[in-house]
């Protein structure tokens, strides 16, 4: 089955859109057609009001079903209210105390500088705090915050989209399975999921998927009105169909569509469908969805502070690409887990096997193909981003500016939660990366 523009109507290719955003890939041209967006300070979102009274001024309302609910900068309050807007499913994070992370705040960080990529003025850390719209960024060394802020609409108690960071979580559960042998990588997903036989997907392998070298007929390209992801969003959209829909219904029953192009194997594409079809594999191998099965391997494990949650789809499926929410010292915790080679509080919740296959990285020469002209070098493993940096660093990114970042030589770990109007990191990466670098040569032995 499949589903045209038409079919979907305005409405449905709104939130599409906006279910897109989430997922952690690129935002369409015309919805950030703006030559000079406000600056951090006057989109703030509670200083603009969003959402205040009751009910609010009619000016100031969001709902899920407008068009415009994750556009500049109304997304600045959404990323934090997810939960307020749509279905969710629960990441529990058990009933035990949590365990509080040490603190020794390091009153230096702001100060120091750095040049931005492809800049010639140098900038500090706290400017570039505005510069990137954080909504909270916090810094683990060596286990201990030296570093935490809070910003926009997010505070401690707060919970934020972590977009595409999502997948590399569900990246990290596929890796685990794979340490265990209860996944098998060198298997087709089809032997897994028998329905996923006749896609694209049917003949590809679970380390193809894990690595995203599919070779997928599936546009993102949201100028293109024909493009896959319209019709992927219409499927994913939570909301009652139109009544001359026609088209899949639900993040599975739309896989089963993806048509190949090209070879499975030859070169990295960042497509979100493969989390989701990594997350359907992971569901039939155990038996639990990726919402129950973080909850059960990792997240009750580690001492979270907050219960996480997913958006989910009409059927209550979590979206596996881009739907989790969660505080930010938790998305600290688990990279945290992942510079401990899977240790947290004296507990191993994830096979040292799984962390050193992510840090080792993938193919570069497969990633090359993609054309990642701030990333050179770089590789993609598992769903996590690889730098092959001096530090051996590696990260989860995810659009507006989400990230855990993880520098093993500095032993230090940064997690931001952020409302960038610009999607693609490509937009924060002159001033984040370099500034990620400039603290972990302050914290390096």
């Amino acid at each position: 089955m499949s589903s045209s523009i038409s079919e979907t109507g305005p409405l449905s290719r709104g939130i599409a859109t906006a279910l897109w955003f989430a997922a952690g890939l690129a935002a369409p041209a015309a919805s950030l057609a703006q030559e000079k967006p406000m600056t951090a300070e006057e989109s703030d979102p509670v200083k603009l009001e969003w959402m205040v009274g009751a009910p609010p001024p009619a000016d100031k309302i969001i709902r899920f079903s407008d068009p415009d609910y994750f556009s500049f900068p109304k997304l600045r309050w959404t990323v934090c209210h997810f939960r307020q807007l749509m279905p969710t499913v629960g990441v529990s994070r058990g009933l035990g105390a949590s365990v509080p992370l040490p603190r020794r705040i390091d009153d230096g960080i702001d100060a120091l500088t750095f040049l931005p990529l492809g800049g010639d003025t140098p900038m500090t850390w706290e400017q570039s705090l505005a510069a990137n719209y954080t909504d909270g960024i916090v810094i683990l060394h060596d286990g201990v915050v030296v570093y935490e802020r809070y910003l926009g609409c997010l505070d401690e108690a707060g919970q934020h989209g972590a977009m595409s960071v999502t997948k590399s979580l569900t990246g990290l559960l596929g890796e685990v399975l794979v340490a265990e042998g209860v996944l098998d990588e060198t298997a087709l997903v089809s032997s897994i999921v028998p329905e996923l036989a006749d896609s694209a997907f049917g003949d590809a392998t679970v380390r193809q998927v894990l690595e995203m070298t599919t070779g997928l007929k599936y546009s993102e390209d949201y100028a293109d009105p024909d493009a896959e992801v319209w019709q992927y969003g219409a499927a994913g959209n939570p909301l009652p169909k139109p009544a001359d829909y026609q088209g899949p219904r639900g993040y599975f029953e739309y896989l089963q569509t993806v048509r190949k192009e090209g070879a499975h194997g030859d070169a990295f594409a960042y497509k979100t469908i493969n989390t989701d079809a990594l997350g359907w594999m992971i569901a039939r191998v155990t038996g639990k969805s990726v919402a129950d099965l973080l909850s059960e391997r990792i997240w009750s494990r580690m001492d979270a502070e907050q219960d996480g949650y997913f958006t989910v789809d009409s059927l209550g499926t979590p979206f596996a690409g881009g739907g989790l929410n969660a505080g930010l010292r938790d998305m600290a915790r688990i990279g945290q887990l992942l510079l401990d080679d899977g240790v947290i509080n004296g507990q191993r919740l994830v096979p040292k096997a799984a962390v050193d296959r992510i840090r080792a990285g993938g193919d570069k020469a497969a990633f090359e193909k993609a054309g990642y002209g701030l990333l050179k070098g770089w590789s993609y493993r598992g769903m996590w981003w690889v730098s092959h940096n001096a530090n051996g660093a590696f990260t989860a990114r995810g659009v507006h500016g989400q990230s855990i970042y993880i520098d093993p030589a500095a032993r230090m770990v940064i997690a931001r939660f952020a409302s960038n109007p610009q999607a693609g990191n490509a937009a924060n990466d002159p001033t984040s990366l370099p500034a990620y670098q400039a603290v972990a040569d302050h914290l390096a032995p």
